[in-house]
């Protein structure tokens, strides 16, 4: 690779890491504001609500990628023309297809980059999310306990706390129990704590007093407590069995799923658009460097505009995608749109590369060019300004 590459690959790359890191965390924060309830409502820490909004960046990488790198390489060959290098480097005998080589290198680090994320990476922080969130709505104590609220976790249980402090504390806990006809059992204690080990849940009171109703008696029966453990297993394991959906799977997985899968025997049309999306996430990468190339690539002098190029370029880049989203939601119910998909994909790197190596320089129709030019003639004469030629 000689100075010109290294100098173009690194413009490429950079421009890249930094518009990648700039829609993520656009993006990224927009959707962790939807999960701010782990903070405010649930009562989870800080640290638990980065944590699981973090695991879906990688999902976020994984769209973003080819058209971040769209936007380094119409960065690249923008200052390349500005500077009127590319016309220099022209005119010393480089081809075009030779000068797209150094976009190539950069693409393929692109494309590993979302091959691994979209064969693993993704998949996984999917999966650690509906693990964690299940954690979470399984712990009835912080799902359904709020403070200041009687919550009824069952037919004739109902328990209210006060408020919630600092380490897990419970302050101001009242528990009704009326599960055994025979006896009524109200609790009520200054502070609390969840303890979990091998044998189940159970939220530990301290300092308070138990009042046990039992049926034919008048006078109920008063104990006071210095610490109390009451069994919250029933409550608190509920929903741990966590079914993995399309999205929580790994490559390998949608490559050959188990025929006794419950999923899978469900939506097996999913499998197949899930399997073809991760299969040509790393092929996008390609189309759009190539495609943008294509209509920005091609010398130029400073006096020529190259609006219509970068408008045609992101109209193809897009319009691709789109097709792409359109014929994976229609590969769920039919094997043929995956087909049309491919045939796209690698149809645009065919055009693309046809119109490099031919030396096609994309410029508006003349027709077209006209029909501007009479428009803004028509309107400089309706403000009364004399028309430019």
């Amino acid at each position: 690779m000689g100075s010109i590459d290294r100098y173009i690959f690194r413009t490429t790359l950079a421009s890249f890491a930094l518009i990648l890191v700039s829609l993520t965390g656009v993006i990224w924060i927009t959707q962790a504001l939807r999960g701010i309830d782990l903070m405010t409502s649930q009562g989870q820490t800080i640290l638990t609500f980065l944590g699981i909004t973090s695991l879906v960046v990688p999902a976020l990488v994984l769209i973003i990628s080819p058209i971040a790198l769209m936007i380094a390489i119409s960065h690249t060959l923008n200052k390349l023309a500005t500077d009127s290098e590319i016309i220099v480097m022209n005119a010393a005998g480089l081809s075009p297809i030779r000068l797209f080589l150094p976009f190539f290198y950069a693409t393929c680090v692109v494309a590993l980059l979302v091959a691994f994320i979209a064969a693993y990476l993704a998949p996984d922080g999917m999966r650690r999310i509906k693990q964690w969130d299940a954690e979470i709505t399984a712990d009835v104590l912080t799902n359904i306990l709020q403070p200041g609220r009687f919550a009824q976790l069952d037919q004739n249980l109902t328990i209210r706390i006060r408020e919630r402090q600092p380490g897990g504390i419970l302050a101001g806990i009242f528990i009704d129990d009326r599960r055994d006809p025979k006896e009524r059992v109200s609790i009520v204690a200054e502070h609390g704590e969840v303890v979990k080990n091998e044998t189940g849940s159970f939220l530990v009171l301290e300092t308070g007093n138990l009042q046990r109703f039992e049926a034919g008696k008048r006078d109920p029966a008063l104990v006071a407590f210095g610490r109390y453990g009451f069994d919250m297993s029933k409550f608190s394991g509920q929903g741990r069995d966590v079914t993995l959906g399309i999205r929580e799977r790994y490559l390998w997985e949608l490559f050959s799923p188990s025929e006794n899968d419950p999923v899978y025997k469900q939506i097996p049309g999913q499998f197949r658009s899930a399997l073809h999306d991760s299969l040509l996430a790393p092929i996008y990468p390609f189309a759009f460097a190539v495609l943008t190339f294509a209509f920005l690539g091609a010398p130029r002098t400073t006096r020529q505009s190259r609006n219509f190029s970068i408008g045609g370029s992101v109209v193809a880049v897009f319009g691709l995608r789109m097709a792409g989203f359109a014929c994976s939601v229609m590969a769920v119910k039919s094997s043929s749109p995956v087909l049309v998909q491919y045939a796209m994909v690698f149809g645009a790197i065919g055009v693309g590369l046809w119109m490099i190596i031919g030396g096609v320089v994309v410029e508006p129709p003349p027709g077209l060019m006209e029909a501007i030019n009479r428009s803004n003639a028509r309107i400089a004469r309706l403000f009364g300004r004399p028309a430019t030629a």
